[in-house]
């Protein structure tokens, strides 16, 4: 096969049917949304991303007739929303008199969750990678990230070119055939079980009503809600939140089959909300607010309903999003978390990649440790 590498100015530029035939060929109930032609292009339609957001969209693609292979690129001009922090190399770099700023970023913006980053077949994955690395090369730019990528990609790759493979964690609620949240709970030691229905009771003690909201069911004044969630949350934990309201009503009129809203209601006021994102297998929780506090009702909203819901629909797994040890007690166990960096300059590179190689081996025992004192009943518990 002969391809021809083609940047892209947008995602405008191709369409749906062609991104989405790479992107989720599984069919409509995609195993990531967040790479759908769907999600990305409302990122761009809505100003999230795109001119002075400092994510500028540059979808590369592969051709031969016609798109076979395609990344989800972006030039990045600053490190925040991703997640997956290199603060500190940038840092580095740039005391040692070095430009790190733009790189380039095979990512979905402001999504700290799990797919497939290379969106074609296996074969093709080193010569995407190959131009990718072209492009870093050419334009001397000092860096390429592809974040939160399978372990399955990372594994394959890792090595192509110098790339550096680095592993960090989240917690990610695992479903063992379960076909209650009873039987969730019969699964935890006494201790935990007793403490997650006190919060279940505590939280529904408030007289609140809690509705599972997904498709025709989500009517536009739910995400006027929502957005003041989000904007709470959003300004208190990065400053300045990353997503515009539009985006909202873009996923509203797009992608609404592929979300689950979580609102709490008093009388008909929504006071709080949990926003998912539904995969074939996954259900991938994303934000969290509210306009009035109540206890454990975080808890409830982000993580108890999300199981049950992922339970009574079938999932295999629950992604509850970055970092928050308190998953741990809740039935989030540590996962693995994938990521491959080019770093251009040797001599830095050789620096980063014995700095991964430090970190490695402390997430590894972390996540060897936290597992240790996950909520799950063992052969010699107190039962």
């Amino acid at each position: 096969m002969t391809v021809e590498a083609r940047l892209l100015n947008n995602m405008a530029e191709i369409p749906a049917a062609q991104w989405d035939a790479l992107a989720c060929p599984e069919g409509p109930r995609a195993f990531d949304p967040f790479t759908t032609h769907r999600f990305l292009l409302a990122l761009e339609a809505s100003g999230s991303t795109g001119k002075g957001t400092g994510w500028l969209a540059r979808p590369l693609t592969l051709q031969d007739g016609g798109p076979v292979a395609a990344l989800p690129l972006y030039v990045k001009s600053h490190s925040q929303g991703e997640y997956i922090f290199d603060h500190g190399w940038a840092q580095g770099y740039e005391r040692a008199g070095g430009s790190y700023y733009p790189k380039l970023q095979v990512a979905v913006p402001f999504t700290p969750a799990t797919g497939r980053r290379f969106l074609c077949a296996p074969e093709l994955r080193p010569a995407l990678l190959d131009a990718a690395i072209g492009l870093t090369d050419q334009n001397q730019i000092s860096s390429l990230h592809i974040t939160f990528c399978t372990g399955e990609e990372a594994e394959a790759l890792a090595g192509h070119h110098g790339l550096l493979h680095r592993i960090t964690q989240q917690f990610h609620w695992e479903n063992r055939g379960y076909g209650s949240f009873t039987d969730f709970l019969n699964d935890l030691s006494s201790r935990k079980r007793k403490m997650i229905r006190k919060e279940r009771e505590t939280a529904q003690s408030a007289g609140l009503t809690i509705r599972a909201l997904t498709g025709d069911q989500i009517e536009p004044a739910h995400w006027d809600a929502f957005w003041r969630f989000y904007q709470d949350t959003g300004s208190r934990k990065w400053g300045t939140p990353y997503l515009t309201r539009a985006f909202f009503s873009e996923i509203h009129r797009t992608m609404r089959d592929d979300v689950l809203l979580v609102l709490a209601f008093d009388g008909a006021r929504a006071v709080a909300g949990a926003l998912n994102f539904i995969g074939r297998d996954t259900l991938f929780g994303r934000y969290w607010g509210c306009v009035e506090d109540h206890p454990c009702l975080h808890f409830e909203l982000c993580y108890y309903q999300a199981i049950d819901w992922a339970i009574a629909h079938g999932l295999s797994r629950v992604e509850a999003g970055a970092q928050g040890e308190h998953k741990l007690a809740r039935g989030y166990l540590p996962t693995p978390v994938h990521s491959l960096h080019y770093i251009a300059d040797p001599a830095f590179r050789e620096a980063v990649s014995r700095y991964l190689d430090q970190e490695r081996r402390a997430v590894d025992e972390e996540i060897e440790v936290l597992t240790a004192y996950g909520p799950f009943r063992r052969v010699s518990s107190e039962d």
